[in-house]
């Protein structure tokens, strides 16, 4: 039995538009290619069907405004192929939304819900916004790891789309701190951590395992990223923390912590194998304890200021509680 083939894409080429000056090609072709795995994008562009300006390119290019794109033809599943999202996913998503204006939505998107589709998963959060709000312009501004849960946030116009990755690149550069977006997250750490602030000032590279799976891990050859732990209280000898983050590098938090010695708790991939074992039995904690609780920025040239929050999830509040 063979699965029926969604319709192949032609070839074609895309001028890059003015709003995507400066974008890396990888996210450029994400954006083209509506539900492509990431893993995907990465094997057309390392294979060379992918060019720019009629040459190959590597993934981390940034674009300039006017080159042109070749896209190869691709099998993709299309809307009408996946269906709609599931009636309980599409309540959970309207009901997560915490805060909207006419240019900006935002989410406290549940753990265990994609930011978005691609590798197996038909539905993310953007996809089911849209199957919520057909006809209405939404883009991701950023991501979140699928099991973190927390502040996410969706433009519902391009040119705050624009404003707001220009914001994310600011942050993101060198000594970028305390500009663009300020990014402030929960987390329980395993172990005690020293008092006070301790911050991390380690590069980041990011990798791909057979199949595509991405792992990062500390590399002197990696992406400047810096993220600063502050313990808010102990509970049954684990740490509270929260952590701000100047740049927003690939599982920053999660290898950040592997990185001090003091584990993200509940996570399956850089984790404590045997603490999340104590604690899934203790406390009830069955999933990564990482929470995005707030960004502050703001829009018109830093006139009009934004502070999104989300408060912690109930189940990681349940978690604390146990271990007091």
């Amino acid at each position: 039995m063979t699965d029926p083939q969604p319709a192949k894409s032609a070839a074609r080429t895309v001028k890059v538009p003015e709003d995507r000056d400066g974008q890396r090609l990888d996210n450029f072709l994400l954006g083209q290619l509506k539900g492509a795995p990431r893993s995907l994008v990465y094997k057309l562009v390392r294979s060379g069907q992918v060019r720019v300006n009629g040459g190959r390119a590597k993934a981390e290019r940034k674009l300039v405004a006017g080159e042109e794109v070749r896209i190869p033809p691709l099998r993709l599943e299309g809307e009408a192929e996946r269906g709609t999202p599931a009636p309980g996913l599409l309540q959970r998503i309207e009901a997560a939304i915490v805060f909207e204006d006419a240019r900006l939505l935002a989410l406290d998107k549940p753990s265990g819900v994609a930011s978005h589709g691609g590798s197996g998963i038909s539905f993310g959060a953007i996809e089911t916004l849209r199957a919520l709000r057909p006809g209405q312009t939404l883009e991701l501004v950023h991501r979140l790891d699928r099991d973190t849960s927390g502040v996410l946030i969706v433009a519902k116009k391009r040119s705050a789309l624009t404003e707001m990755q220009a914001l994310m690149r600011e942050g993101s550069r060198e000594g970028g701190a305390g500009r663009g977006i300020r990014k402030r997250y929960l987390t329980l750490l395993t172990g005690r951590m020293p008092d006070g602030t301790l911050s991390v000032d380690a590069p980041l590279h990011v990798g791909l395992r057979q199949g595509g799976e991405r792992h990062v891990q500390v590399d002197p050859d990696g992406k400047p990223s810096t993220s600063h732990f502050k313990v808010l209280e102990r509970r049954g000898g684990q740490s509270y923390c929260e952590v701000r983050i100047d740049t927003g590098r690939t599982h920053q938090i999660r290898v950040h912590a592997q990185h001090l010695g003091h584990p993200v708790a509940g996570d399956d991939k850089y984790g404590d194998p045997e603490a999340n074992k104590r604690l899934r039995d203790k406390a009830g904690l069955r999933r990564l304890f990482l929470h995005a609780a707030s960004l502050e920025f703001a829009l018109d040239d830093g006139r009009t200021p934004y502070t999104i929050s989300a408060p912690l999830a109930p189940e990681l509040r349940e978690v604390l509680d146990r271990l007091a």
